[in-house]
């Protein structure tokens, strides 16, 4: 069975959740003021900063999505890593020490800096919102995932845990708590795959990895009806019964002919190894009829040279089709786009003393990422090829290849996972609650509160973005972690790049502008993803046929429109008093 519980992984992940609670209330007394709560104080160290960075970046997207992703897709699930960090770019080089010396708490803070417009804070707070509500999703979807296998309870139980668990750390101490969980997830993270993919490269490839058994050979066909019921070579089965595990070689490079094994392999000689190796992974299909849609997985015979090759998930790379091309290079666009547009990223930079503190958290986040995003590729083969595949959920492949190893390794690694979660859904009810409580209650509402009732209205706005996040992470639990996370960033580079960047180096942008680029942005590119091909198909269950626009990724039309709808608006709008003088 790929999902049993076994003492040690509870204990060991008990002893994470609790550990990172207790943490939270040991902080919370240096959260008292609004200064500490939301940016614990600006007194953060720039090397504890850069990889509280990198654990607030790498998401359930970057460590389950991508790893999966890569399992069942090949190369193209590593483009995602690379667009990931490529995003870092524009952060260090165009952001980082600018946006340090504009904002105090939020990210309405610096896009308001000269104007003091109630305009600016009210659409930049509900961007804020809704780019943290996207990112949310992916994460608590990734929560429920690695709870069947760890402890043998339902999605709807780990996205409660989580939603419950995060809640605690921010109404405890804030920014404090949630920069030393994500400080702590970012070590552990980046330090436990590298032992992984240590073992994955000691252990090399095998044939037929992870079968007990001539009868295991061959793969079963399970198709998932409309109504739950699954079926198995065509025969009915229980809801909860197990694939047999496909992902796995069945022949090797002539080199290593007669052998079962190749033994340990160098890092190059791992890949290369790959490439003239087969493989059996898996082929998802959907097929639509009277009763709804149904699902079928069936193995196929791969060779390596195909797997490690563009084209495989990503259309647009290997079709000449111009709409699967546009798609890609949208996607690529908004994700380095998207980076330097977070709400929950930017937010980080107030919490270090000055902007060489930010550039230098910046340069060290940047190095954490890269590292882990280079080892996702190996943890991405290693599980395609581990025997451990559950085509059912593509975000439990790392996970599921730590358990090929040993129970105490799987326990460790979706303990991790779990507080990879954690660090990055508590900064996101941090950005989401301070533009509640600071930008709309205090700025836009005129409301004037004392720091204990700011941060008591930043934590009941984190009370009630939990609850959002724990009803989405039910509603969105079937899919893929990157997948979700690409909607957030396409969201979030059209609503509030443009606005940063012309603001930063456009004298001439007026506070009109800003609110219209946030607002055309932000609307242009939700409109786009609720009309768009996959979102029919994978939201409401309709023919991708129906779909309203020619590509599912908006951010190649909507990131210009923002920088447009800036420039043009800002021109018909008087200067800024500053020019006027």
């Amino acid at each position: 069975m790929l999902h049993e519980t076994s003492i040690a992984a509870v204990t060991i992940f008990a002893t994470f959740v609790l550990g990172v609670i207790g943490l939270s209330f040991f902080l919370g007394r240096k959260g008292q003021s609004a200064s500490g709560y939301y940016a614990a104080h600006g007194q953060i160290h720039w090397f504890v900063n850069g990889i509280a960075f990198a654990g607030d970046y790498l998401s359930a997207a970057s460590f389950l999505g991508i790893c999966g992703m890569i399992a069942f897709s090949g190369y193209d699930g590593f483009l995602y890593s690379i667009g990931f960090l490529a995003g870092w770019v524009v952060a260090l080089f165009v952001i980082a020490e600018p946006i340090k010396a504009l904002g105090k708490f939020t990210f309405a803070d610096a896009l308001d800096s000269r104007f003091n417009s109630r305009g600016i804070k009210l659409s930049v707070a509900i961007s804020t919102l809704v780019v943290s509500v996207f990112y949310l999703i992916p994460q608590m979807v990734g929560a429920g995932s690695l709870i069947k296998p760890l402890l043998g309870l339902p999605h709807e139980a780990g996205v409660i845990l989580v939603g419950v668990t995060v809640t605690l750390i921010v109404v405890t101490a804030g920014m404090v708590s949630t920069t030393w969980v994500q400080f702590i997830k970012g070590s552990l993270l980046v330090f436990f795959c590298g032992v992984l993919t240590v073992l994955i490269l000691g252990r090399g490839l095998a044939v037929n990895a992870g079968r007990e058994g001539s009868e295991n050979l061959t793969p079963q066909i399970r198709t998932v009806r409309p109504d739950g019921t699954v079926l198995v070579d065509g025969q009915p089965q229980s809801r909860d019964h197990d694939l047999r595990p496909v992902g796995t070689i069945i022949r090797l490079p002539e080199r290593f002919a007669g052998q079962e094994s190749t033994g340990p392999l160098g890092p190059l000689a791992y890949l290369a190894t790959l490439e003239d190796s087969t493989i059996v992974t898996w082929a998802t299909k959907k097929h639509a009829d009277s009763e709804g849609v149904h699902t079928t997985y069936t193995p196929v015979e791969r060779p390596g040279t195909e797997l490690l090759k563009p084209g495989g998930f990503f259309k647009g790379l290997a079709s000449g089709n111009l709409p699967d091309r546009l798609d890609f290079v949208s996607l690529m666009l908004a994700l380095f786009c998207g980076t330097a547009s977070l709400p929950h990223i930017l937010i980080r930079y107030y919490t270090v003393k000055d902007a060489a503190a930010a550039r230098k958290s910046t340069v060290v986040g940047i190095a954490v990422i890269g590292v882990f995003y280079v080892l996702t590729l190996y943890l991405g083969l290693g599980a395609m090829t581990s025997g451990a595949l559950d085509p059912t959920d593509t975000n439990m492949a790392a996970p599921l290849l730590a358990k090929t190893f040993n129970e105490t390794l799987f326990a460790i690694i979706s303990a991790i996972a779990f507080t990879t979660v954690l660090g990055t859904v508590s900064g996101l009810i941090m950005a989401g609650s301070g533009a509640v409580a600071h930008d709309l209650v205090e700025n836009v509402c005129g409301v004037r509160m004392t720091d204990h009732e700011k941060i008591r209205c930043g934590k009941l706005a984190a009370v009630g973005l939990g609850m959002v996040a724990m009803v989405l992470g039910i509603l969105f639990r079937n899919f893929n972690v990157s997948f979700l996370v690409g909607w957030a960033f396409n969201i979030a580079a059209s609503a509030n790049l443009p606005a940063l960047v012309m603001l930063l180096f456009w004298p001439r942008t007026t506070r009109q502008g800003i609110v219209a680029a946030v607002t055309v942005g932000m609307l242009a590119s939700l409109t786009w993803i609720l009309l768009s091909a996959d979102t029919f198909e994978k939201v409401y269950g309709l023919s991708r046929d129906l779909a309203l626009t020619p590509f599912s990724q908006p951010a190649l039309i909507t990131i210009p429109l923002g920088f447009l709808t800036l420039v043009v608006v800002s021109l018909l709008t008087p200067a800024p008093a500053s020019l006027r003088r």
